[in-house]
């Protein structure tokens, strides 16, 4: 697999126009710190730590619901691996007038547009949520 972010999107984004309540992918450490900006933002119920059939570890999300509408309306890759966008502090973009949100991996983790500019510090785009 190339692309282990654009892959656990994907699968949120199925499932949730599948209307299932949970979803699977397999685990790793920034598939997780990605997960944990979700929730901060509560785009997600959650997410808890599994293992597949396998025997493989694995992260079972929970997905979050407003009267049957999924919370999640747009996720987009925007950083991908055969072409990264790495933007400075003043260029991070602001998504949908500041509704939605943008994650950015920077030297100081994984964190929100918000976080990424209170802190002063710009990195990788990798995706925006709306």
């Amino acid at each position: 697999m190339n692309d282990p972010i654009g892959d656990m999107l994907t699968r949120i984004r199925n499932a949730q126009l599948r209307g299932k309540s949970t979803v699977s992918t397999p685990a790793s450490k920034l598939r997780g710190w990605v997960l944990d900006v979700l929730a901060d933002e509560g785009y997600i119920r959650g997410y808890e730590s599994a293992t597949d059939s396998n025997g493989h570890p694995a992260i079972e999300i929970s997905l979050k619901y407003y009267e049957g509408i999924p919370v999640i309306r747009e996720v987009k890759r925007v950083s991908k691996p055969g072409r990264r966008v790495y933007m400075g502090v003043k260029d991070i973009p602001s998504v949908r007038q500041g509704l939605g949100v943008s994650i950015v991996s920077t030297p100081k983790g994984v964190m929100s547009d918000a976080n990424a500019r209170s802190q002063n510090v710009g990195g990788e785009v990798l995706c925006t949520v709306f």
